[in-house]
């Protein structure tokens, strides 16, 4: 099942549980965990102190009290020291002791916080990229929904670097495809003529002449006007091409994966895919034929073949495009780290 990123209050949320970044006292803080306090009332402080405390990178659970959510898992991160001091182990530990213990529980569907990165000092970048990397990691093998919640864009950031390099090439090719509007914009200021359309609209072409007799096609109906010179139109359609649910069954096999892996590492539900694999003639939405893809680890020309299977080709007029691009290109094609950029920069995620 899939993972997602979201801006959303964590107290608010309708799941099985939601993890609270909690101190090693587990008698309630601030921040994240002041708010999941208050939002549960004081029920959640009385259970806690039955718990005896955590350890940092262990968790605890308890119910969920006035929560949407039916439990709460407590578990400690790391105060960041300089990063010499085990921290991202200790990150990660916090991160699967909590899903070990919803799935212990029997959780489909928990919410994280980004465990440390707020009072306790932990690099933002570096605090979600260890969310992501050790979120995905256990969704490849259990089936369970993941919502990283973010409270606000300030408590959200992809490395440096990183978002510079994707940002430059936006600009790279972002501004190639519309180039030429700007030109014309900028024509229009300058002499004040009114901007030419890129292409004709259908609207401003003159209708062709109707045919006349002595023209060869005026004899001939409709579905012949369109045939191949070569043949009739039922032999035409006789010679289809694979569709995009064949396709992508042939790449899987090719691949030598398993469906399971492929729609895991496309952040598919399995439902989604079962749709996919009964359905030959079934059309994707845009966003999942890009993610089986990249499951698929294609290169570029490939992955636009398989674009163009489902009806669809990459955008130079669109970012969502563009960055799913960028990853490919780079040879990247974590999922989860794409979504990381997708939502950095306000776009839709992939897979779901």
């Amino acid at each position: 099942m899939p993972f997602h990123i979201v801006r959303n209050d964590i107290t608010t949320m309708k799941v099985d549980a939601i993890v609270n970044a909690a101190n090693e006292s587990l008698l309630g803080g601030g921040g994240v965990d002041g708010a999941i306090h208050r939002a549960a009332g004081p029920q959640l402080l009385a259970e806690c102190r039955t718990l005896g405390g955590c350890q940092t990178g262990r968790a605890k659970i308890t119910k969920g009290y006035r929560l949407p959510a039916k439990y709460v898992i407590h578990t400690v991160g790391p105060v960041w020291r300089g990063g010499s001091h085990g921290e991202r182990e200790l990150l990660v530990s916090a991160y699967r002791s909590s899903l070990e213990l919803a799935l212990q529980y029997r959780c489909q569907t928990v919410a994280f916080p980004l465990i440390s990165s707020g009072v306790y000092g932990y690099p933002k970048d570096q605090a979600l990229k260890v969310a992501v990397d050790t979120i995905g990691d256990f969704l490849l093998s259990h089936d369970m929904t993941v919502t990283l919640v973010i409270f606000d864009r300030a408590a959200y950031t992809i490395g440096g670097k990183l978002f510079d390099d994707i940002a430059a090439y936006i600009d790279d090719h972002y501004v190639l495809a519309h180039t030429d509007v700007r030109r014309e914009q900028s024509r229009a200021a300058v002499f004040g003529a009114p901007p030419r359309a890129p292409f004709p609209s259908p609207a401003s072409c003159p209708a062709p002449p109707p045919p006349s007799p002595s023209c060869p096609s005026a004899a001939l109906g409709e579905a012949e006007l369109w045939a191949p010179a070569s043949g009739s139109l039922r032999e035409a359609l006789g010679q289809l091409d694979e569709s995009f649910s064949q396709m992508l069954l042939r790449k899987i096999d090719e691949a030598g994966i398993t469906d399971a892996q492929c729609y895991k590492k496309a952040n598919i539900d399995r439902k989604l895919f079962s749709k996919i694999r009964s359905d030959v003639h079934y059309k994707p939405s845009k966003a999942t034929a890009m993610a089986f893809a990249i499951a698929l680890e294609l290169p570029l020309d490939q992955a636009r073949e398989m674009l163009q299977k489902a009806g669809f080709a990459f955008s130079h007029a669109s970012k969502f495009d563009i960055i799913v691009e960028y990853f490919i290109a780079h040879r990247n094609y974590n999922i989860f780290e794409i979504n990381e950029a997708l939502f950095a920069f306000d776009q839709s995620l992939l897979g779901g």
